[in-house]
Order: structure tokens, then C-alpha cells, then sequence
């Protein structure tokens, strides 16, 4: 499967907007369920006297366990068309839920947002746009719903549509679609809707089998974290030395010259494995194991870079984190730290400042962050961190923070260049 055939997509907006009615039309119209399950929510609607067959009740599985306290913050789920594979991350809809949007959305390639057509822009609706952009998503498609509720009104369409593009335009989403649908009956999901002939874009399904991701991804700088080195003790392989990982960006071909870092040693590649395949070159996010011509001393959370494009070197740094625990973020805070395929340990140095998402005001009073509170922490960790800026290069501008104690992932950040 090549990097274009598979969509990851995020769908959020507010409670009641109809997110479980489009992913359950989108299985059902594109022929993803089985009989059986149909006949199943068949049966549930009738027996319910629903007028229809509940769609939602493909998704809603998870009511139940929600219901019995089990927590499930991100639900995924899978579908395939003849074009394309997706995954649907579908996240909680409540405005307490930015953690789980943002987790929801961290690998991403394009964000889907509902908007109940009578009710319009809300905050919420904000608030998931705003966190797109933080999280540097390139697509970004706003299905405004329940259009059969206000009559298929273009003028409604337009007026939501252009209440959205004024506030975008105080952030950074390169692309941007608008796309009037029924959910319930199926109106621009799949096919293209009857009832609104004055839209002249494609459905729901076909936008996204077709929406171009392949040149969102870092193909320039060359960043391969080792995630483990591979020593076979066998006669038949006894001297045998490769080092596995994922290529985080770049191309990496056989022949190309890498340097180690942090030992600055230099060599070349002399074989790229895939399973049981010899590879000529390898991209993201292809696994592979790499083989130097070189005997180096390597080992995990060292990275493979490009001797000329080296990443940023350093244990002083600067980051956008959404807090995600229920004790606040202090300054002085000592946590674990993942980032790529190694280990440390993070020191907050200060809280630079609070955001409000709904109307990106910076509180710089602010002296700790609360759950779900995104803010901007300079911090200081105990081995160097070899990365980008996120804005460049998401896999290396990215970590997780953890509570030591509890080993409860408490943040996610994003790298900035400048501390």
C-alpha cells in the first residue's frame, strides 16, 4: 500500500451535531456493514418506532460501555473503497474533550467538522478549527448538516460558510472545503444530493477518496530515529549488525551518506530491509531495518540524519502543550519525556502563557495549566532532544510528557525553535 492509498481522518463537533448519523451513512452507502448488522438496526429502530433506520447505531456501540464507566476517549474505526483506505478517528464532541480531539487528531491528514445547520457557528466550532490548525492538519472539511432542516437553504449555507472563512483566516489551514449534507437521509454523503442543486461540488466520500495528502509529509529533511538495534547471535548471520526504526522523514536510499547523531560519525547506507525485501529506498512512514557500511556504535533514540540537514541539538527548549490532567501544570513540575524513540527527563522552567481557544488571547499571568488548558512551557530536559519544529517536521517536533509516578501520559506537545 503506497503513503497516498490510506486517509486518516478526524471528525469532531458539538454534542447532537450528527457525527455517529455521517459516519454510520457514510458505512452504510458505501456498502461497509454486513447484513446482519443492518437487520440488527433495523430491528432497534422499529422496535424504538423510529420512523427510519437509525444509522447513528452503527457508532453508538460504545454508549453503552461509556455508560458503565469504562472510558473510551477515541473510538477508531475502518472502511476501504475501491480508491482508498480509511481510518475515522471519532472523538468525544464535549467542549471538556480537547484532549481527546487533540489525540484524536495527532496523526491525522485531515480534519472533518460538523456544523448543525440551524444552530450555525459555535464555539465549539471554533475550538476545533483552532486545534487543526495548532496541530498544522492541511485539510480541513466542514460538513454543515441537517441542511433538510432549514430547507435546503443556499443562503443559510453561505451565510454559515462565510461567518467560518472570516475566522479562519486568523489561522493557518492551507485547505479548506464546505459541503452542505443530510447525514439522516444521505443528501452529499456518498452521492451527490438532488435537493440541492445550486451545490455544484463533489459529495462527502468522494472529496475525501480524492483529496491529494502525499505532499503534506516531509520528504527533504532525513530524520530515521533508531528504535532498536538488531544483533542476531546466529552462525548464519554473525556479523550481522541493522538498526530498526521508522523513517520519521525524507527519503532514504542505499548508497546515501548519514551521520549519526549525537557521535557526528558519518557512513553510508548499505542496505534498506523491508520483511523479507532488499529496498532501494524507503519513506515515510515505512518501518525498515538499515544496514552501514560501517561497524558504529549506535544505539536506540540515536537518529540518522543527512550530514549537511542536521535537526536542532539541544536540552533547553520551548513548546505548545495541551495538558491533559486533572493536577495543573505547574512551573518547577519534574515529568518523564518521550520524544521519537527515546527516553528523558523534563524540568518546566516556566509558563510562558495560557491560550484562550475561543478567542486566542494569550494570558501571560498565567501560572499553571489545568486540564485541557493549551499553553506555551519552556522546559529543560536531561538529555538532548534531536528535532524540528513542528510546523516543519511533525514527527520530530512532537512528544508526550508522563507522570512518573503514575505513568499517565499528562501532556502533548509541539516543539518551537526559539526558547
Amino acid at each position: 500500500m503506497s503513503q497516498t492509498d490510506l486517509l486518516r481522518f478526524a471528525t469532531a463537533g458539538s454534542v447532537d451535531d450528527g457525527k455517529s448519523t455521517l459516519i454510520g451513512r457514510l458505512l452504510y452507502d458505501s456498502k461497509q456493514i454486513f447484513e446482519d448488522q443492518l437487520e440488527a438496526i433495523e430491528k432497534t429502530s422499529l422496535d424504538r418506532g423510529d420512523e427510519y433506520v437509525d444509522l447513528a447505531l452503527l457508532t453508538d456501540g460504545l454508549r453503552a460501555e461509556r455508560e458503565q464507566g469504562i472510558t473510551i476517549d477515541v473510538a477508531y474505526r475502518y472502511f476501504s473503497t475501491p480508491k482508498r483506505k480509511f481510518i475515522i478517528a471519532d472523538s468525544p464532541g464535549h467542549i471538556q474533550h480537547t484532549r481527546n480531539m487533540i489525540t484524536g487528531c495527532s496523526t491525522a491528514d485531515l480534519v472533518l467538522v460538523l456544523v448543525d445547520a440551524r444552530n450555525g457557528i459555535t464555539e465549539q466550532t471554533k475550538r476545533h478549527a483552532f486545534i487543526a490548525s495548532l496541530l498544522r492538519i492541511s485539510h480541513l472539511v466542514v460538513c454543515i448538516n441537517k441542511m433538510d432542516l432549514v430547507g435546503w437553504s443556499k443562503e443559510r449555507f453561505q451565510e454559515i460558510r462565510a461567518e467560518l472563512e472570516t475566522f479562519v483566516t486568523r489561522l493557518q489551514i492551507p485547505d479548506i472545503t464546505f459541503i452542505p449534507i443530510s447525514a439522516l437521509q444521505g443528501d452529499n454523503v456518498v452521492d451527490r444530493s438532488t435537493a440541492m442543486p445550486w451545490y455544484e461540488g463533489a459529495s462527502l466520500l468522494h472529496h475525501l477518496e480524492d483529496v491529494h495528502i502525499a505532499s503534506d509529509r516531509n520528504l527533504i529533511d532525513l530524520r530515521f530515529p533508531v528504535q532498536l538495534v538488531m544483533r542476531p547471535r546466529s552462525q548464519q548471520l554473525h556479523d550481522y549488525r541493522g538498526y530498526a526504526g521508522q523513517v520519521a522523514s525524507g527519503i532514504l536510499g542505499v548508497g546515501d551518506e548519514v551521520m549519526v547523531l549525537p557521535s557526528g560519525f558519518v557512513s553510508k547506507v548499505e542496505g534498506i530491509e523491508f520483511y523479507d525485501q532488499e529496498l532501494e529506498q524507503a519513506f515515510p512512514p515505512m518501518s525498515v531495518i538499515i544496514r552501514l557500511a560501517d561497524d558504529l556504535d549506535i544505539s536506540r533514540g540515536d537518529m540518522l540524519c543527512r550530514p549537511h540537514n542536521k535537526p536542532y541539538i539541544s536540552q533547553d527548549l520551548s513548546a505548545t502543550v495541551c495538558w491533559m490532567s486533572e493536577k495543573p501544570l505547574e512551573e518547577g513540575t519534574k515529568l518523564a519525556i518521550k520524544h521519537n524513540t527515546a527516553w528523558g527527563k523534563a524540568l518546566v522552567h516556566e509558563i510562558r502563557y495560557r491560550l484562550d481557544i475561543n478567542t486566542l488571547h494569550r494570558d501571560e499571568s498565567a501560572k499553571e495549566l489545568g486540564l485541557n488548558d493549551i499553553g506555551r512551557i519552556s522546559f529543560r530536559t536531561t538529555v538532548p532532544l534531536f528535532y524540528d519544529e513542528y510546523r516543519v517536521n511533525k514527527a520530530t517536533g512532537s512528544f508526550v510528557l508522563v507522570d512518573e509516578q503514575t505513568q499517565v501520559t499528562v501532556a502533548a506537545g509541539m516543539l518551537l525553535t526559539h526558547t
